[in-house]
């Protein structure tokens, strides 16, 4: 049981249903994390908004599959089980290939991120992802620096901050309101990417 009270989809008003029929998946199943919000309706409507345009946007230009990959790192770094339990089932369900998951997993279960089949850049891109969660006020340009080195546009640095932020939000969400995975089916995500404003998790 989460540790405030929440509205289920079957005794939600008229305003809150609609935002929850924007946001189910399939059985008007509702993630815990935005019933979380089921009190203050406006503020799902604000997550979900960054959710969608930060992780799942048309405009993106890194494979969406990696963003999955941060926001699992960034999750583990914040210890919020929750994230990383249905960003990890996302990652797979996008990658399509259970070795690479499966070492990509043991690479951030071990925090061995040199360990994890990535990129050169892509590692850069982790340990730009560890530093600003774990220490964000020791961030320093010269880190920015070594992500444009390694191949990376001033766009592309936007996503992996975007992306590395949003998940810092999403973990204090649920680590500070006793969120679970209780009754949520994982790996679900709002995978209609050429229109921002479908919110359905599929």
């Amino acid at each position: 049981m989460p540790w405030i009270e929440t509205v289920a989809y079957e005794d939600a008003d008229a305003k809150l249903k609609l935002l929850y029929d924007r946001v189910k998946g399939p059985d008007n199943n509702v993630d815990n994390i935005m019933m979380m919000h089921s009190l203050r309706p406006h503020s799902m409507e604000g997550h979900m908004a960054i959710y969608k345009y930060v992780l799942h946007h048309r405009d993106n230009i890194i494979d969406k599959w990696f963003l999955e990959t941060l926001g699992v790192w960034v999750s583990a770094l914040n210890e919020c089980n929750y994230c990383v339990e249905h960003h990890f089932a996302g990652l797979k369900r996008l990658l399509r290939d259970d070795g690479k998951s499966a070492q990509i997993w043991a690479a951030i279960d071990t925090n061995n991120i040199e360990a994890a089949p990535l990129e050169n850049r892509q590692k850069t891109a982790m340990e730009y992802a560890r530093q600003l969660t774990r220490d964000p006020g020791g961030m320093r340009e010269d880190i920015v620096k070594k992500l444009r080195t390694a191949g990376y546009s001033d766009g592309e640095i936007l996503e992996i901050n975007q992306v590395c932020a949003y998940f810092s939000y999403a973990n204090r969400t649920v680590l500070g309101l006793g969120c679970s995975t209780n009754g949520d089916i994982l790996g679900l995500s709002p995978n209609k990417n050429d229109d921002p404003d479908d919110w359905n998790h599929t």
